[in-house]
C-alpha cells in the first residue's frame, strides 16, 4: 500500500463512513473523484476504497466553494494551484469578485423584470381589454406597453 508516514491505518476510512462524516452522499463522492476535485482514494484488494484524513478537509472546501458560487471547474483551478504548493488566495478573489460582478448584473435584471410584471398584472387587474383586432392570444401581454411597462 501506498499511505504516507503521517497516517495511520486506522485514519483511513470507507466512502461510507466518509460520506456520514462530509454529509455528502457516496455518489457524489464518487463523481468528485471522477471530477479531480478529490484525490484518487487507495483501493483495497477488494476494490473498497480507503480515503485519507485530507478527504474530509478537502470536501469543507469543496462545499464552502460551492456556497460561494464557484463551479465545480473553478474548484479544481484552486484546488491544482494549492496541491502545486502555491496559495490560491489571490486567484479565489478574481474569482469571487466576477461571480459578484454576474449577480449584481442578475438582480438589475429581476428587479426590470419585477418593474415589468408588476404593470403587467396592473393591467390586467383593470380588466379592460383595447378596443383593438390585432389581438391574438391574450390581450395582457400583446397590447402596447402602457404606464411604465419597459420594452425588454
Amino acid at each position: 500500500m501506498d499511505i504516507p508516514v503521517r497516517w495511520k491505518v486506522k485514519d483511513l476510512v470507507k466512502i461510507g463512513e466518509l460520506a456520514a462524516r462530509s454529509g455528502v452522499a457516496p455518489k457524489t463522492l464518487r463523481f468528485y473523484e471522477d471530477s479531480g476535485v478529490i484525490p484518487v482514494p487507495v483501493r483495497k484488494s477488494n476494490g473498497y476504497r480507503d480515503f485519507g484524513p485530507e478527504s474530509l478537509s478537502r470536501l469543507r472546501f469543496v462545499r464552502s466553494a460551492q456556497s460561494a458560487g464557484l463551479t465545480l471547474r473553478e474548484i479544481r483551478q484552486i484546488l491544482t494551484t494549492h496541491d502545486r504548493g502555491a496559495a490560491p488566495c489571490e486567484q479565489v478573489v478574481e474569482m469571487l469578485s466576477e461571480h459578484l460582478s454576474q449577480v449584481r448584473g442578475k438582480i438589475r435584471e429581476l428587479a426590470t423584470l419585477e418593474t415589468n410584471l408588476v404593470a403587467l398584472l396592473g393591467r390586467a387587474e383593470s380588466g379592460i381589454p383595447p378596443e383593438t383586432d390585432d389581438v391574438g392570444v391574450c390581450w395582457i401581454l400583446e397590447s402596447e406597453p402602457q404606464d411604465g411597462v419597459a420594452e425588454s
